[in-house]
């Protein structure tokens, strides 16, 4: 097993990594609509913090060789299931015709009061990480 902490991703706001690789197997940690930078919440509406949690995770996958083909099982957690179209959307668009399994649940609160928090599991097919 092996941890990793993504330069330019968002610190972990936790005793945590941002991924783990077990086998051929990487786990990552659930993302939160953080802007890197500033740590801070960015986006008002469920589509803006849709594509920063997606941001997050590309930036996470990339740093490990990866990018969202890669991406196996995702689990998205929703503030507000009303909310699910939208961020729907622009899941679907950010995967294109990757459709990786998924579960969709709604939470009591996500960390931070984002509205959205993805995390998934990528497999590594190559000399990756």
């Amino acid at each position: 097993m092996k941890t990793f902490n993504v330069p330019g991703a968002p610190l972990a706001i936790g005793p945590y990594s941002h991924a783990v690789r077990a086998g051929n197997l990487v786990f990552l940690s659930g993302q939160t609509p953080i802007d890197p930078e500033t740590m801070k919440i960015v986006g008002d509406t469920i589509e803006e913090q849709t594509e920063r949690v997606l941001d997050n995770l590309t930036i996470v996958l990339g740093g490990l060789g990866l990018d969202l083909g890669a991406v196996v099982k995702t689990s998205v957690f929703l503030a507000d299931m009303e909310d699910f179209a939208g961020m729907n959307r622009v899941y679907a668009r950010r995967f294109a015709t990757h459709r990786p399994a998924r579960t969709t649940v709604a939470v009591k609160e996500n960390p931070l009061e984002a509205l959205v928090e993805i995390d998934c599991v990528a497999e590594v097919t190559t000399q990756q990480t």
